[in-house]
């Protein structure tokens, strides 16, 4: 009864209340609370330690930037979100609230396009080397099937393009980039789709800001090819599985397309079976599948896209009555 109460008692004022359903919404930083609320950033500020307190919402660092957003789970949320049904939206002060989120999201999402648009070519250009994004996407859904996961994790999150597409599998979902001007891109895709249950977070992914066995479903697409040391950021990415968990790489095959080193800052003219095999072995997983997709009637300069899925081995004994849980992988 008294953590009842005191939830009621933080959730049960007028600002905190506005801030809890605006917070329900997505992701939002005091700056812009402060924009909607027209409050001081003080008292902003001072609400939101109230509410973090309470354990109902949730804060992560982005630089220079603190962004908010409410808890996904916990008994506290859980009754804050039957507060939040019961709000009239056509009640003047939370219509005023929304209209005013809308205007910050569509400025977001101005922002986010012109950036897509400035490299727009770049991306394009690679795309036409190998197979169509719609296939890519088409081998996925088949692999992974339809069955439900609890905690979906995406590595290069990109434009946050396979949050959206696997939107109906996961309970929570986060999407991980190093990119501040690719998380805005993702951040606007999400909110003009209107998912909610995933968040966007800056990170490096050789050491991400996330807590250890937290993810059924981890994902790195078209992102290892960048990078230095591709092995270890396949060991932090397998450090985020839960046992039994699954991780799917989709990368490049060997190729001998030099003129990508410079052109494009790959690092890696792709990947082998064995090498990658061996990289997902010293991680503790077991490669269970490899789909190798190759443009029809491609030349020279033709790509193979490479999908691997493979499995935590920790529980492997321990898991045939568990429900199978698959990782995904991409960048956009």
């Amino acid at each position: 009864m008294d953590d009842i109460v005191e939830v009621l008692k933080t959730a049960g004022e007028s600002t905190r209340l506005r801030l809890l359903a605006l917070l329900s919404r997505g992701d939002l930083t005091v700056t812009d609370l402060t924009d909607i609320l027209g409050q001081s950033q003080p008292r902003i500020s001072r609400h939101l330690k109230l509410l973090a307190e309470a354990v109902l919402i949730e804060r992560y660092q982005e630089g220079a930037w603190a962004y908010f957003r409410l808890a996904h789970e916990g008994e506290a949320v859980a009754l804050a979100r039957l507060l939040l049904e019961r709000i009239d939206v056509a009640d003047p002060v939370f219509a005023r609230d929304a209209e005013r989120l809308a205007v910050l999201k569509k400025a977001r999402a101005e922002k986010a396009q012109a950036y897509f648009s400035r490299n727009a070519s770049e991306w394009d250009e690679l795309r036409r080397l190998h197979v169509s994004e719609a296939e890519v996407e088409a081998a996925l859904l088949k692999l992974i099937g339809d069955g439900p996961v609890d905690a979906f994790l995406d590595l290069g999150t990109g434009t946050g393009r396979i949050l959206q597409l696997f939107e109906g599998l996961y309970r929570r979902g986060v999407g991980v980039d190093a990119s501040r001007d690719m998380l805005a891109v993702a951040r606007a895709n999400l909110d003009r789709a209107g998912i909610t249950k995933a968040s966007i977070r800056h990170g490096d992914i050789f050491n991400l800001p996330l807590e250890r066995d937290e993810f059924d479903v981890v994902t790195i697409h078209q992102v290892l090819h960048f990078l230095d040391d591709p092995a270890a950021a396949i060991a932090e990415a397998a450090r985020m599985l839960r046992p039994s968990g699954r991780l799917v790489i989709i990368d490049l095959a060997p190729h001998a397309l030099e003129h990508l080193r410079d052109d494009h800052a790959h690092l890696r003219l792709g990947f082998s079976h064995q090498a990658m095999g061996e990289w997902l072995e010293q991680a503790g997983l077991a490669v269970e599948q490899t789909v190798d997709l190759t443009p029809a009637g491609g030349g020279d300069d033709a790509l193979t896209v490479t999908i691997w899925l493979a499995r935590d081995q920790r529980s492997a004994d321990a898991a045939e009555d568990a429900q199978p849980l698959i990782a995904i992988g991409r960048r956009n």
